[in-house]
C-alpha cells in the first residue's frame, strides 16, 4: 500500500478520493528539523507553500529509498531543491493548471484595488472617516498593462484586463503566438507600462528580477503588481520608490519573507496587499485537489505500484 504524507492541508474531497482508492493518508505539518525522518516512512510527499523541502531533508528521506514523489499542490516548486530531489531518484510534480483563473483575477482586483484606493478608503470608513476628496483614482480602461511571464496565469490576467479595455504587452522566454498582445523585451515593457504585473517563476541563481535600476525605468506614477513569488521584488527598492514618487502603488499578494515581517512596507498607504491568496478559493483547490489525485494514480499505474 501506497502511504503518503500531506503536510499542508488538502481539499475534503481529493483525500476522501485517494482513501477510496485504497491509498494511506497521514496529514501532519512536521517541522524541518523532523520531516526528513519522519519522511523515511512515506513513498508520496504533498506539499504547498508553507513545507520546504531542502537538501538536508532530502538526504534524509533517501536513506531509506522509500520516497518516491514529491507534489507540490500549486504552481510553483521553490520550497523544493528540485534538481537535488531528482538527482536521488525522486520525482517532483506540481499542479500548474488549477489556480491560475484565481491567481489572475486576484491580480486585477489588486489593480482596481490600488487604481482607485480601496484599500485605504475602506479602513478609514471604518474607522468612522468620510474622506472623499482623497480618493482621486485611475481609471484602468485605456491604460497599458505589462505582463512579465506569459503562462496560463499571465494569459489568463491578458483575457481579463483586454476586457476592461487595457492594452496588453508583455515579455517572456519567446513571443508567444497571441495576436492581441504584444510581445516586447523587458526593458521596453518596464518604459512603456501603466501598470506592470509579475507571473514569473523565482529563481534563486538570478535572485531578484525588479530591483532599483528596473524600478527607475518604469513610468513616473505606473504601479507594480506582484501576485507571483516574494524574491522576485526587492521590498527596499520598492519602499523607496514608493517614497520618492515615481511609483504611484504597488499590488502584494507574495513577500521577501513570509508571513512578511517588514512593518514599512506593511504600513504603506500606497500598497494594497493580501496574504499569499493567490490559490486560496473554493474552486482552484477543488482542481488542485483533482490534480493531486491524477498525479498520484497515474504515478501508481505508471511504477505498476498499486495502492
Amino acid at each position: 500500500m501506497l502511504k503518503i504524507l500531506v503536510t499542508d492541508g488538502m481539499e475534503t474531497s481529493a483525500k476522501e478520493k485517494l482513501l477510496s482508492l485504497g491509498f494511506e493518508l497521514v496529514e501532519h505539518f512536521y517541522p524541518p528539523d523532523e520531516l526528513g525522518s519522519a519522511l523515511q516512512d512515506f513513498d508520496i510527499l504533498v506539499v504547498r507553500s508553507a513545507t520546504k523541502v531542502r537538501k538536508p531533508i532530502i538526504d534524509q528521506a533517501a536513506e531509506a529509498g522509500r520516497l518516491k514523489l514529491i507534489i507540490r499542490a500549486g504552481v510553483g516548486v521553490d520550497n523544493i531543491d528540485v534538481s537535488y530531489a531528482v538527482e536521488h531518484g525522486i520525482q517532483v510534480a506540481n499542479t500548474p493548471r488549477a489556480s491560475s483563473a484565481s491567481v489572475a483575477e486576484l491580480t486585477i482586483a489588486h489593480m482596481l484595488t490600488v487604481a482607485r484606493f480601496l484599500q485605504n478608503s475602506n479602513v478609514s470608513m471604518r474607522e468612522g472617516k468620510w474622506e472623499k476628496k482623497l480618493y482621486r483614482g485611475v481609471e484602468l480602461n485605456g491604460k497599458c498593462l505589462g505582463i512579465i511571464g506569459f503562462g496560463r496565469i499571465g494569459r489568463e490576467v491578458a483575457r481579463r484586463a483586454d476586457a476592461l479595455g487595457m492594452k496588453i504587452i508583455y515579455t517572456d522566454i519567446k513571443p508567444m503566438n497571441d495576436e492581441t498582445c504584444e510581445y516586447v523585451e523587458l526593458h521596453e515593457l518596464l518604459k512603456r507600462a501603466d501598470f506592470v504585473s509579475l507571473h514569473c517563476p523565482y529563481d534563486p541563481e538570478q535572485g531578484t528580477l525588479i530591483g532599483a535600476g528596473e524600478l527607475n525605468m518604469m513610468k513616473p506614477g505606473s504601479f507594480l503588481i506582484n501576485c507571483s513569488r516574494g524574491g522576485l521584488v526587492s521590498e527596499t527598492a520598492l519602499l523607496e520608490a514608493l517614497d520618492n514618487g515615481h511609483l504611484a502603488g504597488a499590488c502584494l499578494d507574495v513577500f521577501e519573507t513570509e508571513p512578511s515581517k517588514n512593518e514599512t512596507l506593511l504600513h504603506h498607504p500606497r500598497v494594497s496587499f493580501s496574504p499569499h491568496i493567490g490559490a486560496s478559493t473554493v474552486e482552484a483547490q477543488e482542481r488542485i485537489g483533482e490534480e493531486v489525485v491524477s498525479i498520484i494514480t497515474e504515478f501508481s499505474r505508471l511504477n505498476k505500484l498499486g495502492a
